[in-house]
């Protein structure tokens, strides 16, 4: 058997979802363009999609919108478990303890159906935004903003976030950023989500895997490494001058490469630059485009390395106001519509995931008597 570290290459799903089109620049999400489909359409649009398989009419736009803004409300237990968790809690932690939480008020928990799951799925997409903030501002010491019924779900989301009502800018650009995260095909938390319903596990089962997946450093966690980077630096020159220093030391640099994108830029990342410029024109602010720019000249020329969606969302983030420690859990969020979406295809179509290993060991030992 054929050994492939990190299964690197290595089919291991047949899929309708999404699938990277890497010699052509696409990310296709069934069947569509994902950079289309951020600069046209909506996240709640982009999530119906993956959900049920095709673009939604207007009127079942109208119709999901509402079923997920029903359902942003949470157990009152929750606010509960939130504020009496350790303040030292990380929001990724908050948020799988959260999940974990639902799982025991859904009466349909040990339902694998089809509509069983999408009805989950609806459930957890209209709540996670509640979860993300209301367990931040608990954590620390600070009042839950309630939701606006006269905002929409993105806008919802960030307003509950900042306090702020967005503009209509700030909406479509943290809109599009959602879109940009909602589904990228079968990175680790993605095939975590799959072998843990491989088992018939429970959706929030295997979304609660799926966080802790995309906690690790390795997979999310980027875009607050960037920014922090970024905030570390504080003018173009000093960031060209730390880039390079961690370059002489061999240290490794957030938000550049990707398992996939080896010779192009990501897609994404492009969209997110387009979404910075225009928060910077807007504001007449460019210091944090002109750090990034620097930064992505140095990585191409010094090591042919080029931007993942990571390093331009996090400056984007910044400036819509989003304190640096939800950057991941908004990701996840994001992708909480991607992932309830392989859940789904795995219980329809499941086959238990066991592979094999390579044995490196000793063989043949015996016990001493």
């Amino acid at each position: 058997m054929e050994f492939r570290p990190g299964l690197e290459n290595v089919v291991a799903a047949e899929t309708t979802i999404s699938f990277l089109d890497v010699e052509n620049e696409e990310i296709v999400i069934r069947g569509y363009d994902l950079i289309e489909l951020a600069e046209t359409k909506s996240y709640v649009e982009v999530a119906f999609l993956l959900l049920e398989g095709k673009l939604p009419s207007e009127q079942e736009r109208a119709r999901f919108e509402n079923e997920l803004l029903a359902k942003r409300e949470l157990p009152d237990v929750l606010y509960d478990v939130f504020s009496k968790l350790p303040k030292t809690t990380h929001p990724m932690d908050a948020l799988r303890t959260g999940i974990s939480i639902l799982a025991g008020f859904d009466p349909l928990i040990d339902d694998r159906s089809e509509q069983a799951n999408k009805t989950k799925s609806i459930n957890l997409l209209g709540q996670m935004p509640s979860i993300l903030a209301s367990s931040y501002h608990l954590l620390n010491q600070q009042e839950v903003i309630p939701p606006d019924e006269n905002l929409s779900y993105s806008a919802n989301f960030l307003y509950m976030i900042t306090g702020k009502k967005p503009t209509e800018l700030e909406t479509k650009i943290f809109d599009r950023s959602l879109i940009a995260y909602i589904e990228h095909e079968m990175p680790n938390s993605t095939f975590a989500a799959r072998v843990i319903s491989s088992t018939h596990a429970d959706l929030y089962g295997a979304l609660a895997g799926a966080v802790s997946s995309l906690k690790g450093h390795l997979h999310g966690g980027a875009n607050e490494a960037v920014m922090y980077l970024i905030e570390e630096a504080g003018t173009k020159e000093n960031f060209e001058r730390l880039i390079k220093q961690k370059l002489a030391n061999k240290e490794r640099i957030m938000g550049f490469g990707h398992r996939v994108y080896m010779k192009k830029m990501d897609p994404r990342a492009l969209l997110m630059k387009k979404a910075l410029q225009q928060l910077s024109e807007q504001r007449g602010d460019f210091r944090l485009l002109e750090i990034c720019e620097a930064g992505e000249t140095i990585m191409r020329e010094e090591k042919g390395l080029y931007p993942n969606l990571d390093y331009y969302a996090a400056p984007v983030y910044y400036m819509l106001g989003i304190p640096i420690d939800l950057y991941t859990p908004i990701f996840f969020s994001a992708r909480t519509a991607g992932l309830c979406a392989h859940v789904i295809e795995q219980h329809n179509n499941n086959r238990l995931f066991r592979p094999r290993v390579k044995y490196t060991g000793k063989r043949s030992l015996k016990v001493q008597q």
